[in-house]
């Protein structure tokens, strides 16, 4: 789908000289898109940053932020200058969740049928955009890496078990809250948090009770791989992991990721029938050329195009 690109310049502010909005003119004339409830910016060269922006509602996540994670992500998706993307929020909390208030628009709706087909048709739209905006994250062929500090619940969790990587600050904490609202999680984390840490036990016994899970438990479960004193180290430690892998070729990674949640969801031979496939095509690439050219001769890694 073609999207407008937008004409309008946006003036950076003076502690941010160092990042260029993806709507820059020094950008590329991929499709763009101005978000009310997220803040996309540039922290390196093909690293794009995405930040949850409503820090006044501790970035609880109403149906304006639900319908543009999944508009963004599936512009980034096709951005060629995006190789990478950090998710992270802005103010105090990573997320509290679903926003409650904004609940009270669909019960409305709601009280405006009296039969339950109607009634059940309108939740159904509901969580399907909801769980769409989800995978929008796991469907977008760059790597994501999320970099959570605060709370991290409801909807942030399911939000977080979409990404490819995630890191945290000490101060983090998760928690699956759903049950406390008198409902199951219905976005995606009964489905993928059991795939992460791999306890089914352990993920049975936080959605449950809904206890709080901090940091130093998170990554001895190994929801986050790595966890930082602060904010400041943490939004550093995932801008240099971005970095890194923004530098490797996007044929190879972008694959990679698409064969890894591919594998995740069939069997082992099954797994092995795609990459077979995908490779088949994939190892004709100049990437592939390039670089094991580069690793026989032991010269410099070579520059990739975009893709």
């Amino acid at each position: 789908m073609f999207r407008s690109i937008l004409n309008s310049r946006i003036t950076l502010n003076g502690s941010q000289s160092m990042i260029k909005t993806i709507c820059s003119s020094k950008m590329s004339s991929e499709a763009c898109s101005q978000y009310k409830t997220l803040k996309l910016t540039v922290e390196k060269p093909f690293v794009y940053h995405v930040q949850l922006q409503r820090p006044d509602k501790y970035n609880a996540m109403n149906q304006t932020m639900w319908i543009e994670i999944g508009k963004c992500f599936q512009e980034l998706a096709y951005n060629g200058d995006c190789r990478v993307i950090i998710l992270s929020g802005i103010g105090k909390h990573f997320t509290t969740g679903i926003d409650l208030m904004d609940m009270s628009k669909i019960a409305a709706e709601l009280a405006d049928q009296d039969d339950v087909a109607r009634r059940c048709k309108i939740l159904n739209k509901m969580i399907h955009l909801y769980q769409d905006s989800i995978t929008s994250l796991e469907k977008c062929n760059k790597p994501v890496i999320g970099a959570i500090h605060g709370a991290c619940i409801g909807g942030g969790v399911d939000l977080i078990c979409a990404t490819d990587i995630r890191y945290c600050t000490e101060d983090a904490w998760f928690q699956v809250k759903e049950v406390d609202i008198g409902m199951a999680a219905d976005v995606g984390t009964l489905q993928r948090l059991p795939r992460i840490v791999g306890s089914a036990s352990f993920v049975n016994e936080l959605a449950f009770t809904c206890r709080k899970l901090q940091a130093s438990e998170a990554k001895e479960s190994g929801l986050v791989s790595k966890v930082f004193n602060n904010v400041e180290s943490l939004l550093q430690g995932a801008i240099e992991l971005g970095v890194v892998i923004a530098e490797k070729s996007p044929v190879a990674v972008q694959g990679t990721k698409r064969n890894l949640i591919y594998s995740r969801d069939h069997t082992v031979q099954e797994g092995l029938d795609h990459i077979a496939d995908w490779n088949q095509t994939m190892l004709q690439s100049d990437d592939f050329m390039n670089a094991t050219v580069a690793q026989a001769t032991k010269s410099p890694p070579p520059t990739f195009s975009k893709l």
